[in-house]
């Protein structure tokens, strides 16, 4: 089964932006125990100061439908619960993206290994 993953990094190297400040998203296909880059997603930043206009934050969770996962430096929690609410799964996560990636393969291959 394979499911895409959106990453939130300004150099694609590291995971190192906050979801509503987050200028740019690297989508992954990820596939049993492999991962390749598919797209940047170039997006505009909504957040200022803890702060966001609902529709701002609705067309920024719109365009990562179809990723299981949002990968994450740092998120809030409203922004967290839209997500979640179009099926997508926030993940705060510090590290390089290729660990990132490795960890959340296992995360889902136990996931998805007890649903079958």
């Amino acid at each position: 089964m394979s499911y895409k993953i959106a990453v939130a990094s300004s150099d694609g190297k590291v995971v190192n932006q906050h979801f509503g400040k987050a200028t740019q998203f690297l989508i992954f296909e990820m596939e049993e125990n492999t991962f390749k880059f598919l797209e940047l997603l170039k997006t505009t930043p909504f957040c200022s100061n803890a702060e966001h206009e609902d529709d701002k934050l609705s067309g920024a969770v719109e365009v990562l439908v179809g990723c299981r996962a949002v990968v994450v430096s740092q998120i809030g929690s409203g922004a967290a619960e839209a997500l979640r609410n179009k099926g997508i799964e926030p993940l705060d996560v510090h590290n390089f993206i290729e660990d990132a990636l490795k960890k959340i393969l296992k995360y889902y291959a136990k996931i998805d290994k007890n649903i079958n």
